[in-house]
């Protein structure tokens, strides 16, 4: 019986960054002798077990076959005699299929010291293309390694998969997974150049694909293309540290032009309320969270208006205050500025101009919450209580707009 470390945590000590977990591999033993070493059983598919002080995670050596279609259509094979190659082998890329023994000597059989110092990501072997899911986690590996490039026989084994319908049978709740955890990545606008340029990005997520080669007016938009603009959104969105849900927004806010038709080009009037509809789509097929899916929805529907901010009305303020639910979310109507600043953000030139927007309607809204709502409400009859504390949030943000506007 050995144990070796393997996977991410032996790839990210090379790479001289923080190792947060270690996943290891035991090779010459049974499910019933890590049982009898104190080790908690946990694998549902597979034997894995947890250390009984440190509950890291033990892994038996093991091999695959493909039995099925998608990511869970494999045989499982875990005996005493699968070896550590053989472990290794069925690994996705070569820089997670360098092993660490206790001695702290490396096994690397397939060449993934190499890739590491070449920046090189490179599939194992072929049985790379028989696990879908492959495609997003090399795509989301490039979001974090950002200096990293897929090799060209990986892309193009990439490329087969989508062609041959395996990326069809990934599930909706896994391609969120993998999405989402790109966007919280380093540089997110990497995995979706890695998923467009093999052809996934069109059958997973079609309504940011189509974004890419539609104009927008350039006198408003230097980088012209839409998706271009997107992925410079999202991107700084990252760079900020924003959350998940600001990142989701930002990346979904402008859906609508994908669908403008190319004799309006480069304008797109209306696309706010197509957006809305696209995000809702993307979001059920997706299974979206609650969260991120109103943020995006309100995002989509009003960062226009947001842009515009010091040229509306008090009534027309305190209405998209009221429709993005500031008064009773305050720290969502927060994320809701940030998503909204991305998009302002993400155009060649605009990162340091003034943008006084999310400030004034910050402004704006600690303005109307002067209004006591309670107070009102018993100054009048049931059915004229919203136009009431309506009315009185208008007046107090028109009060406050009398004032000289400090950002």
């Amino acid at each position: 019986m050995k144990t070796y470390i393997v996977g991410g945590a032996v790839r990210d000590r090379l790479l001289g960054l923080p190792v947060a977990d270690r996943d290891y591999v035991v090779v010459g033993a049974t499910p019933e002798q890590m049982v009898t070493l104190g080790y908690q059983a946990v694998g549902k598919d597979f034997p894995v077990f947890l250390h009984p002080q440190t509950h890291a995670e033990y892994a038996l050596a093991r091999t695959e076959r493909k039995s099925g279609a998608g990511y869970k259509g494999f045989t499982v094979h875990a005996a005493p005699d699968v070896t550590l190659e053989e472990d290794l082998s069925r690994r996705d890329l070569t820089i997670n299929a360098i092993a660490e023994d206790e001695a702290g000597v490396l096994i690397d059989p397939y060449g993934g010291q190499r890739d590491l110092a070449a920046k090189l990501f490179r599939h194992v072997s072929a049985a790379f293309a028989e696990d879908p899911v492959r495609i997003l986690r090399v795509a989301r590996f490039a979001a974090r390694f950002t200096d990293f490039a897929v090799a060209a026989e990986t892309n193009t084994l990439m490329r087969q998969m989508v062609d041959n319908g395996e990326v069809d049978a990934l599930v909706s709740e896994r391609v969120w997974q993998e999405v989402a955890r790109g966007l919280l990545e380093a540089q997110p606008s990497r995995m979706f150049a890695v998923l467009r340029d093999c052809g996934a990005l069109a059958r997973l997520l079609p309504e940011i694909d189509c974004l890419f080669g539609v104009p927008q007016p350039p006198e408003h938009h230097p980088e012209i293309d839409t998706g271009v603009h997107v992925m410079l959104v999202v991107d700084w969105a990252a760079r900020q540290g924003f959350s998940l849900p600001v990142r989701f927004a930002a990346l979904t806010h402008d859906l609508g032009k994908g669908v403008t038709p190319p004799e309006d080009w480069p304008r797109h009037h209306g696309h706010e309320a197509t957006s809305v509809a696209l995000v809702r789509a993307m979001c059920e097929r997706i299974r979206v969270p609650a969260d991120c899916r109103e943020l995006a929805v309100a995002v989509a529907r009003d960062h226009g208006n947001v842009h515009r901010a010091l040229e509306l009305r008090a009534a027309t303020v305190v209405e998209l205050l009221e429709r993005v639910d500031a008064f009773r979310r305050p720290e969502r109507f927060a994320e809701f500025l940030q998503a909204c600043e991305c998009d302002f953000r993400g155009r060649p030139g605009y990162e340091v101009r003034d943008y006084p927007a999310p400030t004034y309607l910050a402004q704006a809204l600690a303005a109307a919450r002067t209004v006591d709502a309670g107070a009102v409400a018993r100054s009048v009859a049931p059915d004229n209580i919203r136009d009431a504390v309506f009315r009185a949030r208008v007046a107090a943000v028109d009060a406050w707009r009398k004032q000289p506007f400090k950002e």
